[in-house]
């Protein structure tokens, strides 16, 4: 099933919604490595849906993830990427252009569980963030629409769904910039701890109603994808695909909060520790 692409652009940002690809049917560019892992590995069925799977860490956990035998339905804004990570195992993957600040986000993700075959786990990587010193409005908007509006939009849609099957895994990538509140990165860092105390209260909730979901809230730390393409310093900076292995190990293990790396657990620790009255006076910034 497909439906033709709405395409408009806003701001700088392609944003076309809903258009659903089926799988199947040849193609010259298959990888011959990655059919080979899903015909030995895909015995039991698993289904996975990742948003955000065109860039950086959800494109390598879709990789990943691909490798050790899920069956996968693929979600982002740009089509072509999608294609792309398609033609990697056509047989295997479905794909269908989504923006999670778009009303139809819910839909556009049910079309795509059908066309996926079910789901077993929804992994959440869409997200935006700047440094914004200046405090412009447009950008903190901006910001709030996708990881506060978006994300709770999408996160209640694969609740309903797993609550509806009676089981499931919800897994998203925070940061460990909610941890405390930055001042060069207001609506980011705000944005981040909205989505850990979100994913804590549907969590609750879950256990409340006795309904079997595991979640996973997933914290790196800076990692070297297009959000951090500002010429900017960044330390301790970790690559998507050394990022994607320590996610692939937590969903395996369904831990229910992992910080990536082992540097910033023990940042995050001492973050911790620094009473309020401190930390407000403290000038970070890179």
């Amino acid at each position: 099933m497909q439906r033709k692409a709405a395409g408009v652009v806003d701001r700088g940002r392609l944003e076309i919604c809903c258009t659903l690809r089926g799988t199947g049917g040849s193609n010259p560019s298959l990888s011959a490595e990655y059919e080979e892992m899903f015909v030995e590995r895909n015995s039991n069925g698993k289904r996975a849906i990742v948003i955000g799977a065109t860039s950086g860490i959800g494109r390598e956990v879709t990789k990943k993830l691909l490798s050790e035998g899920w069956r996968l339905g693929i979600a982002g804004r740009r089509e072509k990427e999608l294609s792309e990570l398609q033609n990697l195992a056509p047989n295997q993957i479905a794909f269908q252009t989504l923006d999670v600040t778009h009303t139809d986000a819910p839909e556009c993700l049910r079309q795509l569980i059908s066309q996926t075959g079910g789901m077993d786990l929804f992994f959440l990587a869409s997200g935006i963030g700047h440094q914004n010193v200046a405090l412009e409005s447009d950008i903190e908007m901006q910001i709030v629409a996708t990881n506060v509006e978006g994300f709770t939009r999408i996160a209640i849609a694969a609740f309903h769904y797993f609550k509806e099957q009676k089981h499931g895994h919800i897994a998203v990538i925070s940061s460990i910039a909610g941890t405390k509140g930055l001042g060069v990165a207001p609506a980011y860092s705000a944005t981040k701890r909205f989505q850990n105390t979100y994913i804590e209260a549907l969590a609750q909730l879950a256990h409340i109603e006795q309904v079997n979901i595991h979640f996973t809230d997933i914290r790196p730390g800076f990692v070297a994808t297009a959000l951090l393409n500002d010429s900017k310093n960044y330390p301790l900076l970790m690559s998507p695909e050394r990022v994607a292995t320590h996610i692939i190990r937590a969903l395996n293990r369904r831990k229910r909060v992992v910080v990536i790396d082992i540097r910033y657990a023990i940042l995050v620790f001492f973050w911790k520790l620094i009473p309020r009255w401190l930390w407000v006076r403290m000038r970070i910034k890179n």
